[in-house]
């Protein structure tokens, strides 16, 4: 930074200071009263792409000692805001400018509308004099956020602009969590009121608990179904996750003798080497089990609608939303409330009633499903240990699950990447796996790095691309290195959107199956080095190990981001992709 500019910030700050402590403190802005409301919500952080219809907002933020994340996307600061919320249990927030920047926020949105994840968007708007009128930038934004969204509503009044910001923050957590989003126009930000007119709910004195029990019978019956059962089996959602659920849950496979299945944010409830920790064997058990329990996950695509569950058993459903519960697929019990409220009632409902016969029968049973897990890893160790070159996807799903560490923070952003690492990666601990959710969005991954990071600035992340989903978002890399948060970026580089190319070739035949997914070969480990990071090209599957232990160390020392680019076989794609079950 030269002389003069170094003189003209430490005049601006100077200046900065001094109108600071001029101002009058019987009144107040509408963007500081939005900092006061983001305060009081327990927000410490915001995401961020500056504009001038919300500067006030960050004048307020600096004044209540909100941390201010500024992105070069505003996809990237919305999905920041939703790996911020995932990793914290806190509410996550994106302020975007008018127009454009909060359509290029939808798919952020989107994402944590399906995700379910806690998400307060603060828009800009042009000034209500000029409403109607073509202002610039505007844009009908609290009808197009309407549809993606659990609340969208705009503001009227300054002296409304918290308590407004408080209801869309309550409803956020209203059931399933949601994003809310919440339209402020620029001259209702800018104006300046009478701090006694303004309507600031306060700290913790108008919000209830989430943590609902439901129906207390239902608990009753539900320990009756688990005790009964020989056969028992429990699949836990990305819901266990969010509500914080996962110690309750972890209990009741050990305290029941229970074989786990995890999807989503679930992944990592337990340690891999937990007896009843089970990832291979899903089908075999929903297959043979006498009781299934599904814990905060609907039956959508994923789980086939819930018709891949035989209708010989008992099947119990929790959710956080009540509308969810007996969705697609009839059930035995149903019931609406807390995960971790829920899961904890029951097993002290069940305690001490467990038969040592029954319990006996259950290790049985989880040794037959043990015994199943060990033959599906053996089928896959060869894919694991390919040698193949190009190199196999599944080879590089391996070798990061053998490079993560207990404080690894693993993220999948892509098609096959995801599914494939799906069956190789094993986070070691809760809240270290995370993906796209039910959306399927590609590009999430830098703005999951960036929250990953700063909520946990004492963990490793490392994020598995595909190289399309790299390409959308990877500028934003230079945001994580500007704040301090670097990590490993892991490309799978196969040149193409290979799932759905897969699917084209199926259908239209070699000679079209190609048209609208090859990509260019990018060396994106050149990309890090013109961020001052580390990078490199890998081509060979034994090299693997060792160019993620170089980039780790390089990310350590330097504070900078690396890329590892793997050129990885186009003709491999995963079983879901082949079946093309994503579509059905």
């Amino acid at each position: 930074m030269s002389s003069t500019i170094e003189q003209k910030v430490a005049s601006t700050t100077a200046e900065d200071t001094l109108k600071a402590k001029s101002r009058d403190a019987n009144v107040i802005s509408g963007g500081h009263l939005v900092a006061r409301a983001l305060k009081n919500e327990g927000v410490d952080t915001i995401f961020t792409l500056c504009g001038g219809h919300i500067i006030d907002i960050y004048d307020g933020c600096v004044d209540e000692g909100i941390r201010i994340v500024d992105v070069r996307h505003e996809q990237v600061a919305a999905h920041a805001a939703d790996g911020y919320a995932r990793q914290t249990g806190r509410l996550g927030c994106v302020v975007t400018t008018a127009g454009p920047g909060c359509t290029n926020a939808v798919t952020g949105i989107a994402t944590a509308f399906r995700s379910e994840s806690p998400v307060l968007h603060i828009g800009g708007q042009g000034a209500m004099t000029q409403h109607m009128m073509g202002s610039l930038q505007d844009l009908p934004h609290v009808d197009m956020m309407r549809p993606i969204t659990k609340f969208s509503a705009g503001v009227r009044s300054t002296e409304r602009v918290a308590d407004m910001v408080s209801m869309a923050a309550r409803e956020c957590f209203n059931g399933a969590p949601g994003p809310a989003y919440l339209e402020i126009p620029r001259d209702i930000l800018d104006r300046e009121i009478d701090v006694a007119k303004a309507v600031v709910p306060g700290v913790g004195r108008y919000r209830a608990s989430p943590k609902s029990l439901g129906d207390p019978a239902d608990i009753e019956k539900l320990a009756d179904l688990l005790v009964g059962a020989e056969r028992p089996a429990i699949l836990f959602g990305q819901q266990v996750w969010t509500a914080r659920g996962h110690e309750q849950a972890a209990a009741l496979l050990r305290g029941l003798d229970i074989p786990g299945y995890f999807n989503g944010a679930s992944r990592g409830l337990l340690p891999p080497n937990d007896p009843h920790h089970f990832d291979r064997t899903r089908s075999k058990a929903f297959d043979k089990a006498d009781v299934i329990v599904i814990v905060g996950t609907p039956f959508d695509f994923r789980m086939g609608y819930g018709k891949r569950i035989s209708r010989d058993l008992k099947l119990v459903q929790i959710d956080m939303s009540y509308s969810t519960v007996g969705k697609n697929r009839d059930i035995d019990l149903g019931l609406a409330g807390d995960p971790g409220t829920i899961l904890g009632a029951v097993l002290q409902a069940a305690s001490g009633r467990l038969r040592n016969d029954k319990r006996e029968k259950r290790r049985e049973w989880m040794k037959e499903l043990a015994a199943a897990e060990e033959v599906a890893t053996a089928k896959l160790m060869p894919l694991f240990r390919s040698d193949s070159s190009p190199i196999n996807p599944y080879r590089v799903a391996h070798e990061i699950n053998e490079f993560l560490t207990d404080d690894t923070i693993y993220i999948g952003d892509g098609g096959d990447v995801v599914t494939i690492s799906a069956q190789a990666v094993r986070p070691r601990r809760p809240g270290q796996w995370m993906d796209p959710g039910a959306l399927g969005s590609l590009g999430i991954g830098t703005g999951f790095a960036i929250a990953a990071g700063l909520a946990n600035p004492d963990k490793e992340v490392l994020c598995y691309y595909g190289d399309g989903a790299f390409a959308m978002t990877a500028f934003d890399m230079e945001t994580a290195n500007r704040f301090k948060v670097p990590y490993v970026a892991v490309v799978g580089n196969n040149s193409a959107m290979n799932q759905i190319r897969y699917g084209q070739i199926a259908k239209y035949g070699a000679e079209r199956g190609s048209v609208g997914n090859l990509l260019g070969d990018v060396p994106f480990g050149r990309f890090a080095e013109m961020l001052g990071g580390y990078g490199e090209e890998v081509r060979e599957p034994a090299k693997i190990a060792g160019a993620l232990q170089r980039a780790r160390e390089s990310v350590r020392k330097t504070g900078r981001s690396a890329v590892i680019n793997i050129w990885v076989d186009p003709k491999v794609y995963a079983p879901g992709t082949m079946a093309q079950t994503m579509y059905k």
